[in-house]
């Protein structure tokens, strides 16, 4: 940083009233100055340094001071842009500059910052030897944006860009993630809580809508419109259930829906009448015969334990004699 003063001329200051105000440019800003006349010029700090000027009025003279910052860091920011993506779709992550023929911008990927595109003197760089981004990438020669087209899970990170010119050097991120296409969920009657009497009015059916292999999502059960049962996974769930219970012959309409940040999928139109028929009576018969025959099985192991202790104890007597 340097620093200059010198004296504008005089000037009348009827009544020592505030001096009126103009806007004055230099290369890199804009002030707002008195209206002295030691300023000339536009240009008043060299090399494209940004400028700030301080004035000072002293009854009918101005002491001006002009501070000079020499070229640096002038947009790093810490604001991190977040953007979401649906798994197979193209995302463009705009860069909102326009470049200039010796502007230098740099894209890297990751926490180790690899670098993966660069644009300089409007000639373009992709690095062809990351597997990962293979034929995906794209940048624009006037703006610098970045196109990665059929996006994939493992392309989820931060993106960082480096704009370097004259006036230095500023950085933007963005934070990109990608969602699984998801699936359509399926829904089964729970079997193991089959009913055993018919299906008159007021006897429950239970529902299983499942999905499996799915992350960050919730998996919903609506009647109509409104939102009975919930529940939700950030890991990699292998699989994912959630149960419903409802009357058999019910006419309610009730669907399941699967979503995550971006998109849903929901199974519509459940025929309630359909999945929550009685238990056949077949399957009734074969439960009674099962119970049946163990019933059998136990009291004839009974009655030989107790036969085998009454030839035992007969025995016994016997040997005594």
């Amino acid at each position: 940083m340097q620093g200059s003063e010198f004296l504008p001329e005089k000037r009348n200051n009827n009544n020592n009233k505030p001096s009126e105000y103009k806007t004055v440019k230099s290369d890199a800003c804009t002030f707002f100055l008195p209206e002295v006349s030691c300023l000339k010029s536009n240009n008043i700090c060299p090399g494209g340094s940004s400028s700030l000027i301080f004035c000072l009025n002293l009854n009918r003279f101005f002491i001006c001071y002009i501070n000079c910052f020499s070229p640096g860091v002038f947009a790093d920011t810490d604001v991190i842009k977040s953007v979401s993506v649906l798994e197979g779709d193209s995302v463009t992550l705009n860069t909102d500059v326009k470049m200039q023929r010796d502007d230098q911008m740099l894209w890297m990927f990751g926490p180790q910052e690899r670098r993966i595109a660069e644009i300089h003197r409007q000639n373009i760089y992709i690095d062809a030897t990351d597997t990962i981004f293979e034929k995906r990438l794209q940048m624009d020669n006037q703006t610098g944006s970045l196109t990665i087209r059929n996006i994939r899970t493992e392309h989820t990170g931060l993106y960082k860009l480096q704009i370097i010119n004259n006036r230095g050097t500023s950085n933007k991120r963005f934070n990109v993630t990608v969602y699984a296409a998801l699936p359509v969920p399926v829904i089964t009657r729970d079997s193991s809580k089959c009913s055993s009497s018919s299906g008159s009015s007021g006897q429950n059916c239970s529902l299983l809508c499942s999905v499996l292999n799915v992350t960050d999502v919730s998996l919903s059960w609506y009647k109509g419109n409104s939102l009975l049962s919930s529940i939700s996974v950030s890991d990699l769930s292998i699989s994912l259930s959630l149960p419903l219970e409802v009357e058999y012959q019910e006419k309610n309409t009730y669907s399941c829906v699967l979503n995550n940040p971006i998109s849903n999928q929901t199974q519509h139109n459940i025929n309630i009448s359909q999945l929550c028929q009685p238990c056949p009576e077949g399957s009734r018969l074969n439960i009674s015969i099962v119970v049946i025959a163990l019933l059998l099985v136990f009291i004839a192991v009974v009655v030989g334990l107790m036969y085998c202790h009454r030839k035992c104890k007969q025995s016994e007597k016997e040997g005594k004699y």
